[in-house]
């Protein structure tokens, strides 16, 4: 009995692969069916199935019963316990990292704030952005940061660096509170995720503090689709 080169697989699957991390196909596009693979690349059926089969496994491809293969859409764990930066979890997914600032403004704190730490009159930096996985929305952060906490985040316009990262590396945090909702998206936020008005998605609030001083309250809003909570923990 004959197999076919290992070699051949693992190109099929590089290339493959590669087409789909530099977005050139993007989450949604037709992967050839295998027929039209087997002429491509001069192999067996069993050896596209088996490099199909393995990106599937690896999160990268969709195959659907009778409609062929797609590329996934990116999908990610998020980790209940942990300040990440978002860019790392993009990039371990396979995907190229993008972010876009969507806007930044000072202002001073109102009622509403007060209902999640901050004292009326404080000044607040208002930021909302946008991280994406290639060109598909991946998640939508909304981040007031406290001024009186922070007083040198006013000299960053935040034009490369998203607002977690920067945090993390200029100042420490001494506790942090996370809640996690599911909400149904409204038209503003369906329009910047790029998903359906009414659409589940998956929010995470996290609020930081520095000494006892309230730092950023940050909500993290996913596509509900491609995103799960997982939590891991021990005995006491």
């Amino acid at each position: 009995m004959t197999t076919e080169p290992r070699s051949l697989h693992q190109r099929i699957l590089a290339e493959i692969s590669a087409k789909i991390v530099s977005g050139e196909w993007q989450p949604g596009h037709r992967i050839p069916f295998e027929h039209e693979l087997t002429e491509i690349y001069g192999c067996s059926r069993m050896t596209v199935s088996k490099a199909l089969t393995q990106l599937a496994r690896s999160g990268l491809i969709e195959r659907r019963k009778r409609s062929g293969s797609f590329v996934a859409r990116p999908r990610s764990q998020a980790a209940v316990l942990e300040i990440h930066d978002i860019r790392t979890e993009v990039e371990a997914l396979g995907f190229p990292y993008r972010y876009e600032l969507l806007s930044r403004a000072e202002r001073v704190a109102d009622t509403e704030d007060e209902t999640v730490g901050f004292i009326s009159g404080t000044k607040l930096l208002d930021i909302v952005c946008l991280h994406l996985a290639g060109d598909v929305p991946f998640c939508l952060e909304e981040r007031i940061v406290s001024l009186k906490a922070v007083p040198n985040i006013q000299a960053e316009r935040f034009d490369e660096i998203a607002p977690g990262p920067w945090l993390l590396s200029h100042v420490p945090w001494s506790e942090a509170e996370h809640a996690i909702r599911a909400v149904n998206a409204d038209r503003h936020m369906a329009r910047r995720l790029g998903v359906p008005s009414g659409a589940a998605c998956l929010v995470v609030e996290r609020r930081t503090w520095t000494g006892g001083l309230p730092v950023t309250r940050v909500k993290l809003t996913y596509p509900g689709s491609s995103h799960a909570v997982v939590a891991h923990f021990a005995p006491s």
